[in-house]
């Protein structure tokens, strides 16, 4: 019988023991399945990878798109398959891959899931404390987006009450206060361009969203490699304007003062002084320059099947 790893998040704004027994029901009829309760990130960053060097054939992540990252980045470039089961706050991979909202629902299509592969895109990091390595899902930020996501994990309880609306509440008060004013720290260095800006966004898939139905793009132009904007200066951009852009995949890049790359094979930053940066939602700390590559087909993962 095929095997499975459970890696659950106790902490997951949907998930309760009772869910987490039906869901364990429904996939040990098709999967041998073992639990894992991980310690915090890189436990469940480690539990994936040592699962996948002990052969399992499928480790589902169960919370919300913090463990997934996490187990993502412990399957990336090996022949495990990622499944997920949606219980957090966003749930924007669940999203992409196209599974059920409801967890027992995903379950059940994870019993007959299609396995296919996935971009991903790396993440080579400096700081102070040494050189990283970390894979971004779905998106990954340096400036800006990554502030949002550090002011708004201060108040856990509002985020898990009102979701979505928290960060969005969150952004909109750092983007007309701070981020009005600030001076650019960074260089992004990407296919023969030199730009300064205060941020940058980075999308592996065309389309994902944090917003339900709403869809967020970087451009018009579809595409099956990366993405990147970077934002000169907030003050002279008309907010509503960006918004406005992003929901309605219409270029960015006609803007004044947004750069838009598209299918890159290498982006550098250079922060100075150093600045915050995030893949996928999940704040990864403090960091004087990264480098961006894709990785085109670097996760297994489980989809609805045909």
């Amino acid at each position: 019988m095929r095997r499975l790893l459970l890696v659950a998040n106790p902490s997951a704004s949907g998930f309760t023991g009772a869910l987490f027994r039906d869901v364990s029901s429904i996939l040990s009829e098709t999967y041998e399945v073992t639990a894992a309760w991980p310690d915090g990130p890189d436990e469940a960053r480690h539990s994936a990878e040592e699962a996948a060097r002990s052969g399992y054939d499928v480790v589902v992540a169960m919370g919300g798109d913090g463990v997934v990252h996490h187990v993502g980045n412990g399957l990336v470039h090996t022949d495990t398959a990622m499944g997920v089961l949606p219980v957090g706050t966003t749930n924007v991979v669940a999203r992409i891959l196209g599974l059920p909202r409801n967890p027992k629902k995903a379950a059940r299509t994870l019993a007959s899931a299609t396995r296919g592969r996935l971009p991903v895109a790396h993440i080579a990091t400096e700081s102070r404390a040494g050189a990283g390595s970390r894979y971004a899902l779905f998106s990954l930020g340096i400036g800006f987006d990554a502030d949002v996501v550090t002011i708004a994990e201060q108040r856990p309880y509002s985020k898990v009450r009102f979701g979505s609306i928290h960060y969005a509440r969150t952004a909109v008060g750092r983007l007309f206060g701070h981020y009005r004013t600030k001076a650019p720290n960074l260089r992004i260095e990407c296919l023969g361009d030199a730009v300064d800006a205060v941020t940058l966004l980075v999308q592996v898939h065309h389309l994902f969203t944090y917003f339900g139905r709403i869809p967020l793009a970087l451009s018009r132009q579809p595409t099956d490699g990366l993405t990147a904007a970077a934002v000169e200066r907030v003050a002279p951009l008309p907010a509503a304007g960006i918004v406005s852009r992003l929901g309605t995949r219409r270029d960015l890049g006609k803007m004044d003062g947004i750069t838009v790359w598209q299918d890159f094979h290498k982006l550098v930053v250079h922060a100075e002084p150093q600045a915050p940066f995030q893949a996928d939602g999940e704040l990864l700390g403090l960091t004087g320059g990264l480098e961006v590559t894709p990785v085109p087909s670097g996760l297994l993962v489980l989809t609805p099947g045909g």
